[in-house]
């Protein structure tokens, strides 16, 4: 009679691990197991939507598309959004954010590096059909009153070429930075002009200024006062001068190793 009971619970808990194993194998992600076992067909055409166009509001009525060379790279879990432009071999990390669905338009330069936890950002520079005075940069560098012709043309942020953003770093428009600037880790940079080979070390903070060529920024400084920027020492002949140099080597061969892996963005 023992024996009877034993085999007949082996027999359940054997029945039940089974029943278990099918529902569960049943109900597994989709995804986990390849598109041919999806039936809803509203799935299949759902992408990950890491890179889109904005949305039409009364901040921005224009829908437009990001525009990416074919030689940068975004890794999957960066975020593009609206008129943000993408240079050559420019490498956006995993959790970086461009979002240029209210101040717009944001440009990353050729050769630049997007790390990992950046965040660009601007608020809307025409409000009720009216240009925003000093919203906007050209190209070159110059802050656009509402009524100047450039306007149309500006920029909420500029990045020139090789340009390193440091992980954690914050650019919040109005925002134009030179040739070969680095921002550092967890550095913040808003409405300010930064010039060519400017090197701003890890956890400053700068907001309202404008940084000259050739200046180095100490680690943790906050600069809010174009008074303090004469203070400020050269980056020619420090040990910081080429720091740029290695983010941007590396990051341009990842962009181009990660390219190749075919991944999609």
């Amino acid at each position: 009679m023992k024996n009877s009971c034993a085999t007949y619970s082996v027999v359940v808990m054997t029945l039940s691990l089974i029943l278990v194993l099918t529902i569960s194998l049943g109900y597994q992600n989709p995804f986990a197991m390849g598109q041919d076992t999806i039936n809803d067909t509203s799935i299949i055409s759902k992408q990950w939507p890491n890179i889109m166009s904005n949305v039409n509001t009364f901040v921005v009525e224009n829908v437009t598309s990001p525009r990416i060379d074919d030689t940068a790279y975004i890794h999957p879990f960066a975020i593009i959004i609206g008129d943000c432009s993408i240079g050559k071999k420019v490498l956006v990390a995993p959790t970086a954010v461009c979002r240029a669905d209210e101040g717009i338009p944001i440009h990353i330069g050729d050769y630049s590096n997007i790390q990992d936890g950046v965040i660009l950002h601007a608020l809307d520079a025409v409000r009720d059909g009216t240009n925003v005075d000093n919203k906007r940069f050209s190209q070159e560098g110059d802050r656009l009153l509402g009524n100047d012709t450039r306007f149309d043309e500006g920029y909420a942020i500029y990045l020139s070429g090789n340009v390193s953003l440091a992980h954690d770093s914050l650019i919040h428009g109005p925002v134009w930075i030179g040739n070969n600037t680095l921002i550092g880790v967890k550095s913040a940079v808003l409405d300010s002009k930064i010039g060519n080979n400017v090197v701003i070390r890890v956890g400053s903070i700068i907001t309202g200024v404008e940084i000259p060529d050739n200046t180095l920024v100490p680690p943790g400084s906050v600069l809010t006062n174009q008074s303090q920027i004469a203070t400020l020492p050269s980056v020619v002949g420090s040990p910081s001068q080429n720091l740029n140099q290695g983010d941007l080597r590396n990051s341009q061969a990842l962009a181009t190793a990660y390219d190749n892996t075919n991944i999609e963005r």
